[in-house]
């Protein structure tokens, strides 16, 4: 009789085991690569109530460039032994019959672009397109040379979204080398419309010359009156699927680990007071006759700037112009700002150079700028590329302790809204109206500084970021409250064990 256990059946067995174990290997693998998309928006959230003291918050907050590199994969050993990651695991691709094609040009700096791609991707999803990698703005007066590619990464753009949309990175060429090609529609779509404007006026002209051409794209979605899907939709391109390229998030962690070496907190301020803010905004208050002068010539040189004549000082009176860097010394010590604040200046070159920051710099000698913490080796693929520059400055601003901006153009806008999606980071939103009111009366002694120091901070006491509702003005999107400042539908309010409102992701 056969033994039970023999040579062969011990083979058999053993093969048996073998097969096992690596189709499990298998099941389990493919079961880890599923999940991971769904691990990388998850992050731990602070309570309501953590401690704070005094203007800045003395906890470090996690670096956006880091928290990026989070999203990665499952590191597996190669055949030289060592660790490797492998790359993420792609979302399924959306299926559908395509309308057309959508080409857009995007106009102005770095973060009206961005706007701009958030709300072009979410009018070609709306409308079953397939988007072209967007071009960016090469002639106004910035005159950046950066194709999309050089600030965002454009592999993940592409992936992140293909759940929704498809995205190429240019037209097919039968398109363009048929029999009888004409260039494709160039428009300018409405601004200011809601998705049913795409739908009705839009759709039909694609239909009909198989691509479209939107020449411009600042400010062309609503505020307010979107789908809540499709607002949502805004805010994911806008936090998750545009990333910066890993040079420019390398640098960017750079700087934000050397400003927290130098202290436990630090301070962004947005200075908006270059010379093309001023030109454009007409706004001269505090410079001399000669400033004034080349100010009103550099207007008038760029065409596309309608408004020409502009009087400086009613509009400052309305509010409307930045604060100067002496204004903004006055009020920053009033916010009870120390003296020792490690503050870093985003923006670009101050009109009026250091003697315009003399008075800033000796209230807050701690004053740092990017040139001053990097290596002119390091900025060097940085420089005559202001959109790359600017992104840097993202990043610094979103990591910041305090956030705050002297003029609510797009960058502080879009830096305000993504400090609420990460969790109501301060803010300090500055009533430029109130305040120049206020430093008026100072000045003429009508006010002592302590009263002025008073009404700043009672002014400021509700403008620091906190969770609040978009105003909505009917007829007036200018002026109402700007989606990307306050993504409200990206954001649930619930309530909290303890019966505190929270404020979580939208998903």
């Amino acid at each position: 009789m056969a033994k039970p256990w023999g040579g062969a059946g011990r083979r058999r067995a053993g093969l048996r085991a073998w097969v096992v174990r690596v189709g499990s290997s298998i099941v389990v693998w493919t079961v880890v690569m599923q999940l991971m998309p769904l691990a990388g928006p998850w992050q731990p959230r602070l309570p309501k109530t953590w401690p704070a003291t005094g203007c800045v918050d003395r906890r470090r907050p996690n670096s956006t460039a880091a928290a990026v590199k989070a999203d990665v994969a499952v590191a597996a050993l190669g055949e030289d032994g060592r660790a490797h990651l492998s790359p993420p695991a792609l979302l399924p691709r959306r299926v559908y019959r395509s309308n057309g094609y959508l080409r857009v040009t995007c106009n102005g700096g770095l973060n009206q672009m961005r706007a701009a791609i958030c709300d072009m991707v979410t009018v070609a999803r709306y409308l079953n397109l397939t988007l072209v990698i967007p071009e960016l703005d090469k002639t106004s007066f910035w005159a950046d040379p950066s194709e999309f590619g050089d600030i965002f990464d454009t592999d993940h753009f592409i992936n992140s979204l293909r759940d929704e949309v498809k995205i190429v990175k240019e037209l097919p060429e039968k398109l363009y080398k048929r029999k009888g090609h004409k260039e494709p529609l160039s428009m300018q779509p409405i601004s200011w419309s809601t998705e049913k404007y795409y739908l009705k006026q839009i759709l039909p002209l694609i239909r009909r010359h198989k691509v479209v051409h939107f020449n411009r794209t600042d400010a062309r979605l609503a505020n307010n009156g979107i789908p809540n899907r499709l607002q949502r939709l805004r805010c994911r391109v806008n936090y998750e699927a545009l990333r910066f390229t890993p040079q420019i998030e390398e640098l960017g962690s750079k700087l934000i680990s050397i400003l927290h070496r130098r202290s436990a907190s630090f301070v962004v301020l947005h200075l908006r007071y270059e010379m093309d803010m001023l030109a454009f905004s007409g706004c001269a208050h505090g410079c001399g006759e000669g400033e004034t002068q080349e100010l009103t010539r550099m207007r008038y040189a760029y065409p596309w700037w309608k408004e020409k004549e502009i009087d400086s000082e009613r509009k400052r009176l309305e509010g409307f112009c930045p604060l100067t860097p002496e204004e903004t010394t006055l009020v920053l010590k009033a916010l009870g700002l120390a003296k020792d604040t490690l503050i870093y200046i985003a923006s670009g070159e101050i009109y009026g150079g250091e003697a315009r920051m003399a008075a800033l710099r000796s209230a807050y000698p701690r004053i740092v700028r990017k040139e001053m913490l990097l290596s002119e080796e390091e900025l060097r693929p940085f420089r005559n590329h202001s959109t790359q520059m600017a992104a840097l400055d993202y990043l610094v601003s979103l990591a910041s302790d305090v956030f705050i901006p002297t003029y609510d153009g797009n960058m502080a806008k879009l830096v305000e809204g993504h400090r609420r999606y990460t969790g109501f980071k301060k803010t300090i939103l500055l009533d430029r109206r109130k305040i120049v009111e206020l430093l008026d009366l100072l000045q003429d002694g009508e006010m002592s500084w302590d009263e002025f120091c008073e009404s700043i901070k009672e002014l400021h006491g509700n403008r620091m970021g906190q969770p609040s509702r978009r105003s909505v003005l009917l007829g007036r999107p200018k002026e109402e409250d700007y989606f990307y400042s306050n993504p409200q539908e990206c954001l649930v309010q619930r309530k909290g064990n303890n019966g505190d409102e929270i404020f979580i992701r939208n998903h």
